[in-house]
């Protein structure tokens, strides 16, 4: 592919904030090269890999994405919820530059470095509450909820997991298991672990339910289902991210922890799209104080290099048996860096603040449209994790098209949008906290100028 790199233009080689920050299209999209390029993905990549938007990313960084043809485009996806601090933050950079070095991998079961270390101390510091913690570090956030579901069921000697209508949870046998939508994360791929059961979720918009209420429904249904003595845990996305944005009406979460609390079962909270400053709290869990027996952690924690944590009270990690958690992978020395440098630009810049300012801003935005689209439904999220709902004026009826055909107006007018929900029809918004105000307001005119062009 020499010959093909050799022809994009050399100022599109250097990434990072430095990028031209505007949105800038020079041809259709995808362009021409792309469209090459995509024609050698079918040759060697396998279909079940799917791609979104197929442009081809040469650079990146603040709030842009720029290709092989030359194209820049706004970014409201973030890599879905990675890059919050951006595709190639400083303090990222230089971490890696230094790390990759002194060396790229030891594995860490077999001789240990302070990096992993470190990112340890760090988590043990920003998860919620002030007890000791202790955390274990692998790859991906699928490789985090089981390895949580692991030590709950070690520390509690009990089997069962209950999950959430809406969850998504991973794509390995177990968490396509806890998993709720079935395509495209599960067709065809059972049969999946068993011991799992799942409870309704809070989703004000479609049971109009309190929190308190929402929550006795669902500590009824696992109540009666499977018994709080043969629950090893409950795992929950405080904000749910694939299933929708949903997010459940106050009081559910505290609720549910009180009822888990009081019964010996753990409480996961799975905040792998949510965490990291992307709700305008370091934890979705901190906006009701509710302080969780185990966290997973992963996508924003390193600045786009592969990294996931389980983090949980001291006693409940230490349960499990030594060589019982681990991975040759796990908390790779490159990765740990990235993530110290991450978590370094995130409280240089504020980020929570930040993200505070972007949710407000799209909030703005997003009022204004449903002002004039009755199909928007619903405005929820909190921070820099927006979604709006769009279903049918007047009803509960989903409507995935009109979803899918404006976020196919704003990919052609050079601005990356992604869309959720188990019914597909939410259309959600994630910038980097790194992108300006000024691009985020170009990317909202693209997207209510799609709401317009497919009324």
């Amino acid at each position: 592919m020499s010959d093909v790199v050799s022809e994009i233009p050399t100022e599109l080689h250097a990434g990072g904030p430095g990028l031209v920050q505007a949105r800038r299209l020079v041809t259709e999209i995808p362009g021409p090269r792309s469209r090459e390029r995509l024609e050698r993905k079918k040759a060697h990549v396998a279909d079940g890999v799917g791609t979104m938007l197929p442009v081809f990313v040469t650079a990146a960084g603040g709030g842009v994405l720029h290709d092989v043809d030359g194209n820049s485009l706004i970014d409201l996806g973030s890599g879905i919820a990675v890059t919050t601090v951006g595709n190639a933050a400083p303090s990222v950079v230089a971490n890696v530059q230094r790390q990759v070095e002194a060396f790229t991998h030891t594995c860490f079961m077999i001789t240990p470095y302070d990096g992993y270390v470190d990112v340890c101390a760090e988590l043990a510091r920003l998860t919620p509450g002030d007890h000791a913690k202790k955390s274990a570090l692998f790859n991906s956030g699928a490789e985090a909820v089981e390895n949580a579901v692991k030590i709950a069921r070690t520390a509690t000697g009990r089997d069962a997991v209950a999950v959430f209508d809406h969850a998504y949870h991973g794509r390995t046998n177990l968490t396509m298991a806890m998993t709720a939508k079935n395509m495209p994360y599960k067709h065809g791929f059972g049969p999946f672990a068993n011991e799992v059961y799942r409870a309704p979720m809070s989703y004000p918009l479609r049971d109009g339910l309190s929190g308190e209420e929402a929550a006795a429904r669902a500590i009824d249904v696992l109540d009666k289902q499977v018994g709080a003595d043969n629950l090893s845990c409950i795992v929950i996305e405080p904000l749910q991210g694939e299933g929708g944005f949903v997010v459940p009406a106050p009081g559910f979460l505290p609720a549910l922890a009180a009822w888990a609390g009081e019964r010996g079962v753990l409480l996961v909270a799975d905040e792998i799209q949510s965490g990291f400053c992307r709700t305008g709290d370091w934890f979705a869990c901190d906006h009701e104080g509710v302080v969780p027996d185990l966290v997973t952690t992963a996508k924003g924690i390193a600045g786009g290099l592969p990294l996931a944590a389980v983090t949980g009270r001291a006693e409940v990690m230490d349960s499990v048996h030594a060589g019982g958690l681990g991975g040759t992978y796990g908390g790779n020395p490159v990765a740990c860096a990235a993530a110290l440098g991450a978590i370094e630009e995130m409280q240089a810049h504020d980020h929570n603040a930040r993200a505070r300012q972007v949710g407000a801003i799209m909030t703005e935005r997003l009022t204004a449209l449903q002002q004039k689209h009755p199909v928007v439904a619903e405005i929820r999220g909190r921070g820099a994790m927006m979604a709006i709902e769009l279903n049918q004026p007047g009803t509960t009826t989903p409507d995935a098209a009109r979803a899918a055909a404006a976020s196919s107006y704003c990919h052609s007018q050079g601005v990356v949008t992604l869309t959720c929900g188990t019914w597909g029809n939410v259309f959600r918004f994630l910038p980097p906290l790194s992108i300006s105000d000024e691009l985020l307001h170009e990317a909202f005119d693209v997207v209510a100028e799609a709401f317009d062009a497919t009324a």
